[in-house]
This record gives C-alpha cells, sequence and structure tokens, in this order.
C-alpha cells in the first residue's frame, strides 16, 4: 500500500491543524499504519509528549543512583533479546533501556520498578532517542493512566481484566464458555496484554500497530485487538484443555498471522500480516458505554468489596476483644483453680487430720474399755473374795460355837465418832472376832497355837 507522503508531511507540519480540520483522513491513515520514519514523532505529536522540561528533569535522574537498579538490569537481557538493537549487553540499546527505566522508577517512586515496564520503553527506543522516550513514558503513564496498571494492587489493570471479560463474554460467547469450563481466567493470559501493549512475546512488527492505536484512542485499544485475537482463534481454542490453552494464548495467538511457507519461500524476511492484524481489531465493535457500563459494573463489585473487608475487620476486631476477654477470663478461672486447688488440699488435709484423731479416738476408746473390764474384772474378783473370806469366816464361827462355845470378847469401845456407825463397827467386830478365832487375847496379846494346846480337844 503506497504511502501518502503528502499527507504525512502535513501531519508533520501542523497535527494539531490536521487533527482539526481531517479527523477521519487522519484516522485512516493511522489505522493503514504509521510510516516507520515517522513512527516515533508521530507518536509524541499525538501524546503531546514533547517537553524540554521533562528532557532536563531526565538527565537529572540519569546522574543518580537508583534502589532497583539490580532489578532493572536483570530484566535487560529478557528484553526483545532477538532484536538487534537490544541483543548486545554492551550495546546502546540496552544501557538507554536502563536508563529510561531507572530514571521513571526515581521520577515516580510509587511505581518504582515493575516488570513489563521495559516492554513499554523499548518499542519507544526503537523510533526515538532515550530523552524523548522518557518523556513519552510519562506521557502514556499519566495521559493513558497507563500508570493504574503498575501501582500497588494494579487497580487499573483489574479493571482492565473485568472490562475484558464482560466483552468478551458478550463478544466471543463462545470462547468464554469454553474457557470458564476449562477454569481459564484473564488475569492468567491477558494481564501481560495490558501491562505491556502486547510487547511480551508478540512480534515487534505487530507491536508497533497495537502503539499506532493506543497513541491514537487510548489504552483501550488493546480490547480490540485482544478481543479480535480470540474470535479469529475460535475454533482452535475450542479444541484445546486447560494447560495447552493457557500456553497457546500466551505465546501461539498471533502465529494466525504469521506469513505462510510459501511466502517464506518468496521471501525470507516477510513479516506478519500487519494490516489484517489493525483491520480486523478495527471491526471488532466497542463503544464508550459499554466500558463505562462495565466499569460501573466494576466500581459496585469494588463497593461492595470494600463493605464485605470493613465487615470482616469489624468482625476481626471484635474477634480480637472477644480474644482479650477470653484469655482475661481464662486467667481469672486459672487462678480460681489454683485458690480452688488450694482449698481443696487444705480440705483433703482436714480430713486426714479429723481421721487421724478418729483413729486416735478409737484407740482410746478401746483402751478405755479395756481398762474398764480390768477394772471390775478386779473388783469382781475382789467382792468374790471378800465374800469368800466371809463366808469361811461365818463357817468357822458357827462351826466354834458349836463345838467349843467361848465367851465373847467384849467389844472395844468406840470412838465418838463411830459410836453410831455401823460399818466401823462390824469391821471391829470383824477384827475381834479374827483375833478371838487366831487366839488372840482380849488385851491383844497373840497367843501362839501348838500342838499341845490343840490336843486338849481340837475345834
Amino acid at each position: 500500500m503506497a504511502i501518502d507522503w503528502d499527507f504525512w508531511g502535513r501531519v508533520m507540519n501542523d497535527y494539531e491543524e490536521v487533527a482539526r480540520t481531517q479527523p477521519r483522513d487522519l484516522s485512516r491513515a493511522i489505522q493503514r499504519g504509521i510510516p516507520p520514519a515517522l513512527r516515533g514523532m508521530t507518536w509524541q505529536l499525538m501524546a503531546a509528549a514533547k517537553d524540554a522540561n521533562l528532557e532536563f528533569v531526565y538527565s537529572e535522574l540519569l546522574k543518580q543512583s537508583s534502589p532497583h537498579e539490580k532489578s532493572i538490569a536483570r530484566d535487560l537481557s529478557r528484553t526483545f533479546p532477538k532484536h538487534a538493537y537490544f541483543v548486545d549487553a554492551d550495546g546502546v540499546g540496552q544501557e538507554n533501556l536502563f536508563n529510561v527505566v531507572k530514571a521513571y522508577s526515581l521520577y515516580d517512586d510509587e511505581v518504582g520498578y515493575t516488570q513489563g515496564l521495559q516492554f513499554i520503553v523499548g518499542p519507544l527506543l526503537l523510533n526515538m532517542p532515550d530523552e524523548e522516550a522518557f518523556s513519552v513514558l510519562v506521557r502514556l503513564m499519566k495521559a493513558y493512566d497507563l500508570r493504574s496498571h503498575y501501582t500497588p494492587n494494579m487497580p487499573g489493570l483489574q479493571l482492565r481484566l473485568f472490562q475484558f471479560d464482560r466483552l468478551v463474554e458478550e463478544l466471543a460467547p463462545t470462547v468464554f464458555l469454553h474457557m470458564l469450563r476449562q477454569g481459564v481466567k484473564s488475569s492468567m493470559y491477558a494481564s501481560q496484554w495490558f501491562l505491556t501493549l502486547f510487547g511480551y512475546r508478540f512480534p515487534l512488527e505487530l507491536v508497533s500497530a497495537v502503539f499506532d492505536l493506543v497513541f491514537a484512542e487510548g489504552v483501550e485499544a488493546v480490547f480490540r485487538f485482544a478481543v479480535s485475537l480470540l474470535r479469529r482463534n475460535e475454533a482452535h481454542l475450542l479444541t484445546l484443555e486447560f494447560e495447552d490453552l493457557i500456553d497457546f494464548l500466551k505465546n501461539g495467538l498471533f502465529e494466525v498471522y504469521a506469513p505462510d511457507e510459501e511466502e517464506r519461500a518468496r521471501n525470507p524476511d516477510a513479516q506478519y500480516k500487519v494490516h489484517e492484524f489493525v483491520r480486523e481489531a478495527l471491526q471488532v465493535r466497542i463503544t464508550p458505554m459499554m466500558l463505562d457500563q462495565f466499569g460501573e459494573e466494576w466500581a459496585s463489585l469494588c463497593a461492595a468489596q470494600t463493605a464485605h473487608t470493613a465487615e470482616l475487620d469489624a468482625l476481626r476486631k471484635a474477634n480480637l476483644q472477644l480474644s482479650i476477654q477470653v484469655r482475661q477470663l481464662e486467667a481469672s478461672l486459672a487462678q480460681i483453680n489454683a485458690e480452688h486447688c488450694d482449698l481443696v488440699k487444705q480440705v483433703v488435709a482436714s480430713r486426714l487430720d479429723r481421721e487421724e484423731l478418729e483413729d486416735e479416738l478409737v484407740k482410746y476408746k478401746l483402751a478405755y474399755a479395756d481398762l474398764s473390764h480390768l477394772a471390775a474384772a478386779e473388783r469382781a474378783s475382789t467382792s468374790s473374795l471378800q465374800v469368800r473370806r466371809q463366808s469361811e469366816l461365818s463357817t468357822a464361827s458357827s462351826r466354834s460355837g458349836d463345838e467349843n462355845p467361848l465367851p465373847a470378847p467384849p467389844a472395844p469401845p468406840l470412838p465418838p465418832r463411830q459410836a453410831s456407825g455401823s460399818g466401823g463397827g462390824a469391821a471391829a467386830a470383824l477384827s475381834g472376832i479374827g483375833r478371838g478365832w487366831f487366839g488372840g487375847s482380849a488385851g491383844g496379846t497373840p497367843v501362839r497355837r501348838t500342838s499341845s494346846n490343840m490336843s486338849g480337844g481340837g475345834w
């Protein structure tokens, strides 16, 4: 397709005038493809990125060091490794790529450095000097809202993925249902499309075409290419299962635009079918109203999620308070249990003491009973002996009175205290009887009994 150099000359001379007076002609010219020789300047004009102040800031940032330098240097060799401009580790390409990414990590410390950023910078450096590439990168981040893809939690990327899911559901429902059944989520394969604007894995000629439409229409142009790729590969996608499906979505979608073997045979340097790629993307009808509607749905989901998160936070706080109270109650319970154990020990000790006292009391009672029995036995024995003696005395006295009565000895005079008593008199009488019986005189002189004085008559 011939290039209308006159038209592009007017664009270079006064882009704003052409955009104002010939917007459709400019749009069609961009869709047909920006001439490679003019691509860098056209991107800057469309993005309004020509800024001497930013270029000066860039030169100052190069003099500083970034905390992300090691990570940036490690990823340089992974950025377009087959392209001649970036293949040499010590070449200008990798040096400029490092400088631009490092400068931006210092310029926007909230974003810092995120993997994928170098795939945005690479195509810029292929079309313009590094200081201009830095200015265009800043404009892409701010004016085109690419920055929200790289900030913490990536809110912009999450919104794009949700909108993309809804677009696929409406514009390619068969593919959507197949991937849903296979458990394939858009975040598994499409994140790199929005983060790198298809720069990761895709051929550079296709990436340049994507950049053309992104600068002309905004990041939303990525939706056109993404949906177009799924619809173009629909028949093959429906035959794949999970692992093969993921691999093809990441690495094989663009091969439908590769030159066939006959073309390669005729021209070994044949490139991908860029015009067909762009034409099919432009046939995908995506209106701003659709994206706004899906954006509102996403906002509602986020609000519900935020409310749910707030509720969970409140429940966590309440749970924390309850946990603290439970720990306090457990501590109180442990203290009460310890006191209870002490009381139980005291009660057990008291019971043991009481049992010991009861055992001793039983022993004392048994000893007392034994002593009582012994005392009773002794009393009984003493009483029996006295009765026997009295019986013997009575018997002896009766015999003596019958065989050889003796005059009763005169009763000794009783003491005044015992004169009227009977016990003492009886004892004295018994005593006198005894002395008389055994031969005692009235005066108390004992009489010795011998065989001579007993031979006269016996008892």
